[in-house]
């Protein structure tokens, strides 16, 4: 059996952004704004253009621009409590999977007693409706504005977790080209190869079906094709609508057949060194891959050819090998740092991170099982 589950209503597209006055206004009177303080303080900018959409609609806001880059448990703690005393009863998240993920996290504190981490990590343990919630993306890669997932940083622990539930689904998610454009080039980088994970890791993961095949296959051509044009020239609004197509079809794949140990081990990163989590992919994607390539190299070799490559006249290990090599040419095109320890990572953080990454709850669907020495082998190889 296989569900499939996203937002009853998702605009992709130039000029989407407009719809989110007439959405907000179904579901509320006061939305509070969940966004960053970069893209809260440009003028002109993503967050003063829903701002006047929702001033012509007659939608009062609150704003919270206190988001991190890998929202933490007390950035939802802050965003609650703006939300209870400017009397809000919607959310209206603004910016990628960072204001999103935290605003999913406000919506559950909003509705769920205790504490996140410890009553609530895990799939499907939210028993309440969330507040209604709507997306405005501007960057192509987490999918979160399409997905049940909320990715949060127990600060006290150094430690990422995932709160999965069809819950979190938001109400309307837009994903505007024209957001996006000129955004700088290591960003666009970053989240186009957290996307580019997205498909790869679900086109093979042990609970892939036909539905999250076609869309995660589809999105790894097109980010093939683009990803490096929307790196080189912020400007070109062809990529950029591409990359937006091709994250919301990762999305909704990774949304359903769930990802793996990229995922998991790069959870780890973004809770102990506050690593950036597209780049912590990234550098991680062709290591755990080419570990997990034994176990079905027909798939493999489905994804070198939607990169590409040319794998009809070769064995299947050697076409498989194809995609390991076509993901490594992409991430050093566009700029992606070649190892962790670069990034900050020392032998000593390995172990640790492994036993966590083993219970971050993307592990399950790896297709391949691994045991703890087996992730900090996959850890070292990627140092």
């Amino acid at each position: 059996m296989a569900d499939f589950l996203a937002p009853s209503v998702n605009f992709i597209g130039k000029g989407t952004l407009a719809e989110i006055g007439p959405r907000a206004k179904m579901f509320g009177t006061k939305a509070l704004i969940v966004t960053d303080k970069v893209l809260s303080a440009i003028p002109g900018g993503p967050v003063d253009q829903v701002k006047k959409h929702l001033d012509a609609a007659g939608v009062a806001y609150a704003l919270y621009p206190g988001v991190a880059p890998n929202p933490r448990d007390t950035n939802i703690a802050d965003g609650k409590k703006v939300y209870q005393s400017e009397n809000c009863n919607l959310l209206l998240s603004v910016g990628g999977g960072s204001p999103h993920d935290c605003a999913k996290g406000i919506g559950i504190s909003l509705t769920h007693p205790g504490d996140l981490y410890e009553d609530y990590a895990g799939i499907e343990k939210l028993t309440n409706p969330l507040p209604p919630l709507l997306c405005v993306n501007t960057t192509a890669g987490t999918g979160s504005e399409v997905t049940r997932h909320c990715v949060v940083t127990n600060t006290k622990k150094k430690v990422k977790f995932v709160i999965v539930s069809w819950r979190n689904l938001p109400m309307v998610s837009i994903n505007d080209p024209e957001l996006m454009i000129a955004k700088p080039a290591a960003l666009t980088a970053a989240t186009g190869m957290d996307a580019l994970t997205h498909a790869v890791e679900c086109y093979v993961t042990l609970a892939a079906n036909p539905v999250t095949d076609a869309l995660s296959l589809k999105a790894i051509k097109i980010i093939s094709d683009n990803l490096r044009r929307a790196v080189a020239y912020g400007e070109d609004l062809e990529a950029r609508e591409a990359m937006a197509y091709a994250s919301v079809m990762a999305g909704m794949a990774f949304n359903n057949a769930g990802l793996g140990y990229v995922h998991a081990m790069a959870h780890q990163l973004g809770g102990l060194l506050d690593m950036p989590h597209g780049v912590a992919n990234a550098v991680l994607l062709p290591h755990v891959e080419r570990w997990n390539l034994m176990v079905n190299p027909e798939k493999f070799a489905d994804i070198a050819a939607a990169m590409g490559e040319h794998p009809c006249c070769l064995g299947k290990m050697e076409a498989a090998e194809l995609a390991i090599k076509a993901i490594e040419r992409l991430s050093k095109d566009v700029g992606i740092p070649s190892g962790l320890a670069s990034l900050g990572v020392k032998e000593s953080d390995l172990k640790p991170m492994a036993i966590t990454a083993l219970q971050d709850g993307n592990a399950g669907c790896n297709p391949r099982k691994g045991t703890e020495d087996d992730i900090v082998a996959l850890f070292k190889a990627a140092m």
